[in-house]
């Protein structure tokens, strides 16, 4: 039964990577017409609504001190998604969603500048692998675009989030955190968005694709994935959710209009490579203990 279990949440999850993969491409479409922070703030704003009716009890448990700490998480995932929405327009989503699942080795590395964690050998020739393909997708000459700059800035800035949010979050406030977090994102965002004015979806076809990300990608994914990481290790978890970068190319190329380049086919294989490298050496360590005693470092995904 708990083997069934497990199967079940590693399929829920592989669905959930799929569903966000296939934002990158609709965002990619969407911020031609609406602008990156009116867009964010409408997605967050209904995401928060959504979650708060699902999650009040959570919510109003939380301390004085838990609301303050999601609040300033909120912030900072705030600006790794105004970053990355921002790059997105002038990004091709295939590219956007290698560089953004670079917070994998980024997070290891940020973890020993900032909190002096110890990092093993593989995590810093990971992240030398990394560059590498990054540098493959990215750079133009000797320069690098503002779009994949931006990109790269919010992969940064989402490493740090992982590291507060492991630090600092526990699995009973986790949905609880979560539902402030996108409601100060909302906000956050609503703020960057009010100086022109609101820009809301121009037709069906763009509330359709705006609705999907706030309720499918946001609220939906987040249920999935809190159901599937209480049945997984979080190293178990993150291998899954490696593959989030395959789903955006792939989605990117079938439904946005993309082409296949060796830039993408080796920048994107060498970036895949050294995030499964973090992971799978990760794995190689891990003692099989349960999601509770092995909590997820990151509860709340980059695309909620």
């Amino acid at each position: 039964m708990h083997d069934g279990r497990s199967r079940l949440a590693v399929l829920l999850l592989l669905s959930v990577t799929a569903v966000w993969g296939s934002t990158f491409f609709l965002i990619r479409d969407l911020v031609e017409h609406v602008p990156s922070a009116d867009f964010l703030a409408v997605r967050f704003g209904i995401a928060a609504v959504l979650m708060f009716a699902l999650f009040s009890r959570q919510t109003r448990a939380l301390t004085r001190r838990e609301l303050a700490l999601g609040a300033g998480l909120g912030v900072l995932y705030a600006v790794a998604q105004l970053l990355q929405t921002v790059g997105l327009e002038s990004t091709a989503a295939s590219v956007s969603g290698f560089l953004t699942g670079t917070y994998i080795v980024l997070t290891p590395v940020l973890g020993a500048l900032l909190l002096r964690d110890h990092v093993p050998r593989a995590a810093w020739v990971a992240a030398l692998i990394a560059t590498a393909g990054i540098g493959v997708l990215s750079l133009q000459g000797l320069a690098m675009g503002f779009g994949e700059a931006l990109t790269l800035g919010s992969a940064a800035v989402y490493a740090l989030h992982i590291l507060a949010l492991g630090r600092w979050s526990t699995a009973s406030t986790a949905l609880g955190l979560s539902t402030v977090q996108a409601a100060v994102i909302a906000v956050v965002c609503l703020v960057a968005a009010a100086p022109d004015g609101i820009t809301l979806p121009g037709d069906g076809g763009q509330w359709l694709s705006l609705l999907y990300m706030a309720v499918v990608a946001g609220a939906g994914a987040l249920l999935a994935q809190t159901w599937a990481q209480a049945h997984l290790t979080a190293t178990r978890a993150a291998v899954v959710m490696a593959m989030e970068p395959v789903f955006a190319a792939l989605f990117a190329v079938l439904f946005g209009d993309e082409t296949v380049t060796w830039r993408l086919l080796v920048g994107g294989g060498l970036v895949l490579a050294a995030m499964y490298l973090v992971e799978l050496r990760a794995a190689a360590h891990d003692d099989g203990a349960s999601a509770l005693e092995d909590p997820p470092a990151e509860i709340l995904h980059h695309d909620v």
